[in-house]
């Protein structure tokens, strides 16, 4: 069987903290709010295989309320997240993601990104699309507020493929 889930996630871009997405810290000004490191890319990738296997969304899974998530890598995570999927006899076929911020510019950290999503899930780096856009200056993303992730996953039984 196959089963698609999508995930969305947004933070507030603050100073004082670093910048993650994808696994990857990012040399910029600011950094993004959150009780995790606030990986909107990797949060929204989670929420997507939560999503996609019916089980609520990463709140959830590691509420702001347990101490033990403050400022844990959203790899691991999303590591959680994926053993989840296989304990249930599935895995990831294919992430397409997209993340939007008016800045910094991200494209140079793609690669990583993948790289970092790929080992996680334990699939190769041409099954995860990273994409970057930016809302040409409009609503909180463009106003440099806050960065914004969605993503949709596409999971298929383990004994199927």
């Amino acid at each position: 069987m196959l089963r698609v889930g999508i995930g969305y996630d947004a933070h507030r871009l603050v100073e004082g903290r670093k910048l993650v997405l994808g696994g990857v810290e990012i040399p910029y000004s600011k950094g993004l709010l959150g009780h995790s490191d606030a990986d909107v890319l990797l949060h929204s990738i989670c929420d997507a295989i939560l999503g996609a296997l019916s089980l609520g969304d990463i709140g959830e899974l590691f509420p702001d309320t347990d101490e033990r998530f403050k400022g844990i890598s959203s790899l691991l995570l999303l590591k959680e997240v994926n053993s989840t999927l296989k304990s249930r006899g599935y895995k990831v076929l294919n992430v397409d993601s997209v993340v939007v911020a008016q800045k910094p510019k991200l494209k140079p950290y793609r690669e990583q990104m993948v790289k970092n999503i790929s080992s996680v899930l334990d699939i190769l780096p041409s099954q995860v699309s990273v994409k970057f856009t930016t809302t040409e200056s409009m609503g909180f993303e463009g106003k440099e507020e806050g960065i914004s992730a969605q993503a949709v996953v596409l999971i298929g039984e383990v004994e199927k493929w």
